[in-house]
């Protein structure tokens, strides 16, 4: 009697953790979902608890396998995993290892119950399609170097999926493992890669040199520019001003012809004698007179016959 007292009881009440809701099944069919605590159904064979947890985040592995689950700091292999999952073909045709990590919590338990027969399965193979979708847009050098935008278009592409399916779950997290291509043509790739970045170095000191080599042209040539404006404006001004000054001239000329025509003879022989050295100057009314140059002589002497020599040295 006791034991079935016991069993009665056990069936009616039950508890639900803080992490965790029930569901409740009566006869099978659907019925309400019990909150954390002390809970009250109809004996076994009535109703029926399913409890969910909802709060606990669950993960799924693609292209590697834990070794010891249960430490965080874990480390993997992909030895004994489905290595086809993480080979995916690029955007530029190339072939990469992507191996990632789903984490999850289930969002809705009805959904997660009665709607999906096998949850874990169709979240595998959406989270699958989802990333040779997300991988298949990018270029291999994206897909290595830019891991953290490929896991948020995934995550987001993945639970609009998911949603629409009535899996019940929600998508917390993608993280992205090392992204690198297979181990066979690691060396070529490597390859490829130096002469990539020495390719983008030389780029970057030509533009460099260039940055350095225009401005500096361009600066002469507009120093240039300037100068040859300068030497234009100044060669304009003096002949305007020579202009001007032969036009002073010539007006004062056409005043007083004489006067001017002796004036500008004087200031041009005043320019002139001075650089002739000696001079000698003959009275040009002196008869029978024979002028002797000795060019030979530095003290030159002129012989004079009925007639008078004048030697002045110079014109002032």
């Amino acid at each position: 009697m006791w034991c079935f007292f016991s069993f009665f009881g056990t069936s009616i009440f039950f508890t639900v953790d803080i992490d965790e809701v029930g569901v409740i099944q009566r006869f099978g069919k659907y019925s309400r979902i019990c909150q954390p605590g002390l809970n009250f159904k109809f004996p076994a064979g009535i109703e029926k608890v399913t409890k969910v947890k909802i709060k606990r985040v669950y993960k799924e592995e693609f292209g590697f396998q834990t070794l010891n689950k249960s430490f965080d700091n874990s480390r993997f292999t992909s030895e004994n995993a489905d290595m086809g999952v993480a080979l995916m073909l690029t955007g530029d045709l190339n072939v990469a290892v992507v191996p990632w990590i789903v984490q999850y919590r289930i969002s809705d338990p009805y959904n997660y119950l009665f709607k999906v027969k096998d949850v874990n399965s169709i979240l595998r193979d959406m989270a699958e399609a989802t990333m040779r979708t997300v991988v298949g847009d990018r270029s291999i050098n994206e897909v290595i170097s830019k891991r953290e935008e490929i896991a948020v278009a995934a995550r987001e592409r993945l639970q609009a999926e998911i949603d629409q399916a009535e899996t019940g779950i929600t998508i917390v997290t993608i993280e992205m493992q090392k992204t690198n291509v297979p181990e066979p043509v690691q060396p070529s790739f490597n390859e490829v890669n130096e002469a990539v970045q020495e390719k983008e170095q030389l780029i970057y000191k030509a533009r460099e040199e260039y940055n350095k080599a225009i401005p500096a042209a361009k600066g002469e040539a507009m120093r240039v520019i300037k100068d040859a404006e300068g030497y234009a404006l100044d060669r304009v001004n003096r002949a305007l001003g020579d202009a001007a000054r032969f036009t002073s001239v010539y007006t004062e000329y056409a005043k007083a012809s004489d006067v001017t025509e002796k004036r500008l003879y004087l200031e041009a022989m005043s320019q002139i004698i001075p650089n002739m050295g000696k001079k000698y100057i003959v009275d040009s009314e002196q008869k029978n007179l024979l002028p002797l140059l000795n060019l030979g002589d530095a003290s030159p002497s002129l012989p004079m016959s009925g007639g008078n020599l004048k030697d002045n040295g110079a014109l002032k």
